[in-house]
């Protein structure tokens, strides 16, 4: 049985989501970040990692495409051969340096650094923010998820950085954007995910 470990709230989410949408048996082990049990795991202490076996596996973003490799017969990983894997990854390397980097400047310096480095980085994120969900428009397009006719891995990590962005109060003013968050936050997976404690 997996294990996902982190602490509530943070990105272990997403971890919770995959194997909910896996449907694999798995226990929510509950730590803190910067803990002695998260630094056993994870040199940064920080949240989540995943434990398979004698495998440890780190970052969100990894242990999601982990997981649809290892259980490639139910759909999640990436397309056959090296072109799936180059727009997997593509788009896992977009969400995480460009995409979610608005969000979790932010949040550093609202709840996070010392005081005494925190600056009003409200204006400079939302202006990153818009240019990369223009960025994202285009990539999406018509499709109705990121790897086009099915939901994967890539929808479980963009999804949840979807659900960030609105906590956050990020403007999200394209249609066809909400439209997609509204569909991929709504799967009962993501559901049974918040109600073990993903939150």
């Amino acid at each position: 049985m997996y294990q996902a470990v982190g602490a509530p709230g943070t990105r272990v989410g997403r971890v919770l989501w995959m194997l909910e949408e896996l449907g694999e048996p798995y226990e929510f082990v509950k730590v803190g970040i910067h803990s002695p049990e998260m630094y056993a795991l994870n040199p940064s202490g920080k949240s989540p990692a995943l434990v398979d076996g004698d495998v440890v596996v780190t970052d969100s973003a990894a242990i999601c495409v982990y997981l649809a490799d290892k259980h490639a017969d139910k759909g999640m990983g990436a397309a056959p051969g090296c072109a799936g894997r180059a727009e997997m990854d593509g788009w896992m390397h977009f969400l995480q340096s460009e995409f979610e980097a608005p969000l979790w400047n932010k949040l550093r310096h609202r709840m996070l650094l010392p005081d005494e480095v925190r600056v009003d980085v409200g204006p400079a994120t939302a202006y990153d923010f818009a240019n990369e969900l223009r960025t994202l428009e285009r990539r999406l397009a018509d499709k109705e998820f990121a790897l086009g006719d099915r939901f994967s891995a890539v929808d479980v990590v963009l999804g949840d950085m979807g659900a960030w962005a609105r906590a956050a109060k990020f403007g999200v003013e394209a249609p066809a954007i909400n439209a997609y968050f509204d569909r991929v936050l709504s799967r009962p997976a993501r559901q049974r995910a918040l109600a073990k404690g993903a939150k």
